[in-house]
């Protein structure tokens, strides 16, 4: 993805004083990032080898920048999103995986996050991502873009960070009205987000609607 490198290289003050997040199940994982972020400036950084951890901090004290893995040993890394969120609605999130699946990228664009990165890149592209979601740009790397573009020829719609909401929650067998109230949202938003579903997934039916969510990866 390009870079207006002349813009982001004049965040450097903001980067310097970045508090951030970083979550992986490996230690010498942690270690390099810690390294490699504070030969970069960047020197409020934590790191947390399991996400209960990270989740507790954050209650205390938001963070500008969270960079996580999606293999944590004691939570999926999907629902450490959802659970960042949850309490940091507009938090940057970078994901670091060695998972290069369609339908984890799928899922992942889906989830709104601010960039992807794949773990056999090298240093380079990470504070490259860093400081373009600092920019307040979105940072896919190169085979995440070449992925985004099959799935677009191919004519796959991605359901907004609304309707994912809408889908699960269809899912855990809640009704539009129970919908309504857990999103705070009317039950006429509830029933366009899930026509749009409908149409997104080219399905008739909510029982269709969930096997093509779960073969696409939107669901467990």
């Amino acid at each position: 993805m390009a870079t207006d490198w002349a813009y982001i290289m004049n965040k450097k003050v903001e980067m310097s004083g970045l508090r951030i997040a970083v979550a992986d199940d490996h230690q010498l994982v942690l270690e390099g990032f810690g390294s490699l972020l504070a030969r970069n400036g960047m020197q409020r950084v934590e790191l947390f080898r399991c996400a209960a951890d990270l989740i507790e901090s954050q209650r205390r004290q938001a963070y500008d920048l969270y960079i996580v893995d999606l293999e944590m040993p004691d939570m999926d890394g999907f629902d450490l999103i959802l659970s960042i969120r949850r309490i940091q609605p507009d938090a940057t999130i970078v994901v670091n995986t060695i998972h290069d699946e369609l339908w984890t990228i799928r899922r992942l664009v889906a989830n709104g996050v601010n960039g992807i990165l794949f773990k056999s890149l090298d240093s380079l592209h990470i504070i490259e991502a860093i400081r373009a979601v600092v920019a307040g740009r979105r940072y896919y790397c190169l085979e995440v873009m070449e992925a985004i573009q099959m799935m677009e020829d191919c004519g796959m719609e991605h359901p907004s960070q609304r309707e994912m909401e809408v889908l699960r929650a269809i899912a855990d067998g809640k009704t539009s009205k129970e919908i309504a109230e857990k999103l705070f949202i009317s039950l006429n938003t509830v029933e366009a987000h899930r026509k749009s579903l409908f149409t997104k997934m080219r399905v008739r039916n909510t029982a269709d609607l969930l096997m093509k969510a779960i073969r696409r990866g939107y669901l467990e």
